[in-house]
């Protein structure tokens, strides 16, 4: 009756070990298509924000398409920072939020530097924004070759 009841319950723990691993590759695995998702919204906005801004300093209707797509991608990187990264991910998720975090102070820069429905030339100085976007997607890169 012992050895029954012993190999029920190394059957069991088995069985729940197997279900750990199998919802951690799960987890992953979202998480990655997630972090995916997340670059190439960040790399659009990378693509088109430069243009963009440089239209928008004489430019009313693109000033009004900047400020959304800077209020777009705020959103965007604030649900990122939200993700909860696998325990394989969390160095990376982290050094992601650290860049994210100097992302939304240029976007902030930004957003306070509209006057009069147009963008102050003074805003283009800081090209560091669209750094951030480029270091941000060499850590995701990284992150898709944990799912491989």
């Amino acid at each position: 009756m012992k050895k029954s009841i012993m190999i029920l319950f190394t059957s069991f723990l088995l069985l729940l070990t197997g279900c750990s691993l199998l919802n951690d590759a799960k987890n992953t695995v979202t998480y990655i298509n997630e972090a995916t998702s997340y670059l190439d919204k960040a790399t659009a906005f990378a693509n088109e924000a430069p243009s963009l801004a440089q239209q928008a300093v004489g430019n009313q209707e693109a000033a009004k398409q900047l400020e959304t797509m800077l209020k777009q991608m705020k959103q965007e990187i604030q649900s990122f920072n939200q993700l909860q990264a696998p325990d394989i991910a969390v160095d990376l998720h982290q050094q992601i939020i650290d860049q994210n975090n100097k992302l939304l102070d240029g976007i902030n820069l930004y957003l306070n530097n509209f006057k009069n429905g147009l963008l102050d030339p003074s805003a283009l100085q800081n090209t560091e924004l669209f750094q951030t976007v480029q270091d941000i997607t060499s850590i995701i890169n990284q992150i898709k070759q944990l799912g491989q």
